[in-house]
């Protein structure tokens, strides 16, 4: 029995866990310092006394390079690429531990079950610590070094972000291994998870608007059809709002590779794996049964779409009996229109177009399906997005909003 993360509580589930890391999303500074996801990228290999030993070699060498022979075209995503081997700066501890100012208290951005994540400066050239005000701003990831899910989960990421590079994944600047010390270092990520901002958890996070949950949408689902696309897939595994991060332009990028994989290989639809995951996003199919498809991830697309459609978290047990999961309540009213209404964000009224809406509806039910198969690619959803964006006409309105007017009267 593990314990699961819901937004509001702690779900136990039997089937389901989450060995979370603190997410990316601390690497931004808010109020209120709840995990959230990280960045990342890598450079030269400088000096260091950083550990090489055996076991860390067979597992950072896991992911071959013949898996990762790099694509021309990367099925229509030609900014991703795939580097045979990961390309990541080692660091020392002394210059973490001095680019965090000693991993003081007031450098927190996050906390989480595996660790905390600190702001550190780095120059930004050589990589090479900096008085804090000075150079570029990093998130520096340390782990608690007695977790050994957390090791594997932090070699995961070494060998997934240390070797892909796209636009809309976050960037893995380099990482260090000294004794018991395990670091990451990340590029920092100002606006924070889009969970943040969905679900407002400070005063200071406005509304997202349509046309920007639209942008968000659609970049982040460009990085999940890279992964889809590449030659040897990648299944992310841990889709959600608090792992897509946001630059000061709100330009989404997905962090957190810790439970990512490598897709089926000689013709296999799928592999049997642990169930790992977060609650509310991952499949039915992979919660029942371990089976793993790479439209496991469109499910979990879905869900976040369906959040974004809603502005509601995908379980809230603080809501009424029978709304508590997302999904299960929604899903039923997506394929009629007239039902929209009670569960379109009432923040979106007067900016979201009708058929915007319906269109929107009508794909994250297609996500999720519960047959595998039967779930449109990221490639496809992507295009279909790219079809919403440009959809225009008259406005919905909230039957959520209505109730409160009339309410109010």
């Amino acid at each position: 029995m593990l314990a699961v993360k819901s937004s509001s509580s702690q779900v136990l589930v039997s089937r389901l866990r989450k060995i979370g890391s603190p997410s990316m999303g601390n690497c931004v500074e808010v109020t209120s310092k709840s995990p959230s996801p990280s960045t990342t990228r890598n450079c030269s290999a400088g000096t260091s006394t950083a550990r090489t030993d055996s076991t860390f070699t067979t597992k950072f060498s896991s992911i071959g390079s013949s898996a990762y022979e790099h694509t021309t075209d990367n099925e229509g995503y030609p900014e991703g690429r795939m580097l045979q081997f990961p390309n990541i700066k080692v660091f020392t501890f002394l210059e973490l531990k001095s680019a965090t100012s000693n991993f003081r208290p007031d450098a927190v951005l996050g906390e989480g079950g595996f660790g905390t994540v600190y702001k550190g400066w780095l120059d930004e050239k050589t990589l090479t610590p900096t008085k804090s005000g000075f150079g570029m701003v990093v998130a520096v990831k340390k782990l608690k070094s007695e977790s050994r899910q957390g090791l594997e989960e932090w070699q995961s990421e070494v060998n997934f972000l240390g070797r892909l590079s796209h636009p809309n994944l976050v960037k893995l600047l380099g990482y260090c291994w000294e004794d018991k010390e395990l670091l990451l270092v990340y590029e920092f990520m100002p606006r924070g998870s889009v969970e943040n901002h969905l679900f407002r958890r400070a005063a200071s996070f406005e509304p997202l608007p349509w046309s920007l949950r639209l942008k968000i949408l659609i970049g982040a689902a460009q990085g999940l059809a890279f992964l889809h696309s590449c030659e040897k897939q990648v299944i992310y595994r841990d889709f959600k709002a608090s792992n897509i991060l946001l630059d000061s332009n709100y330009k989404p990028k997905l962090s957190d590779f810790g439970l990512a994989k490598l897709g089926p290989t000689e013709g296999n639809s799928h592999l049997t794996t642990q169930v790992v995951g977060t609650f509310g996003y991952a499949a039915p199919e992979y919660v029942a049964t371990g089976h793993l498809y790479v439209n496991s991830d469109v499910y979990a697309f879905g869900v976040v779409l369906l959040e974004f459609l809603s502005g509601l978290m995908v379980l809230d047990l603080s809501r009424p009996t029978g709304k508590q999961n997302l999904v299960n309540w929604a899903k039923p009213l997506l394929s009629d229109r007239r039902n929209l209404s009670h569960i379109l964000d009432q923040q979106l009224e007067g900016q979201c177009p009708a058929k915007a809406a319906h269109e929107a509806a009508q794909l994250a039910l297609k996500c999720l399906d519960t047959n595998p198969r039967s779930r449109p690619s990221m490639k496809e959803v992507v295009e279909t997005l790219e079809l919403i964006e440009s959809t225009k006409g008259r406005s919905f309105e909230s039957s959520r909003s209505d109730k409160k007017k009339k309410a109010s009267k």
